[in-house]
């Protein structure tokens, strides 16, 4: 995982720089919406490229993925370590069981 926190620190950086100089500095100062919208299109690009049994492409795409999540919970100040840990709380609970416990 210390290439997601690698990049997470790196994204953090970008917030302060200047938007001409960095797609991720122009992307967050465009707002936590369209880093959101971002996220979006990058995600069907995968589901498009899994759907064909593209492995080569959604592996590329998956990286983007990431990335533009990475970027979009910046977006909000939700640290990566607040989803890991969401992640562990999960770990062991039935996918349906922790679904119905949200409803």
């Amino acid at each position: 995982m210390s290439v997601l926190h690698d990049l997470e620190t790196v994204i953090a950086a970008r917030k302060s720089a200047d938007p001409e100089s960095s797609w991720t500095a122009k992307l967050l100062a465009k707002g936590p919406e369209k880093c959101a919208e971002k996220f979006g299109e990058e995600a069907i690009e995968a589901i498009i490229a899994a759907a064909k049994g593209d492995a080569e492409n959604l592996t590329y795409e998956a990286a983007d993925v990431l990335y533009h999540l990475l970027v979009m919970l910046a977006a909000r100040d939700i640290a990566l370590d607040d989803v890991l840990a969401e992640l562990a709380r999960r770990q062991g609970t039935s996918g349906i069981a922790e679904k119905n416990a949200r409803s």
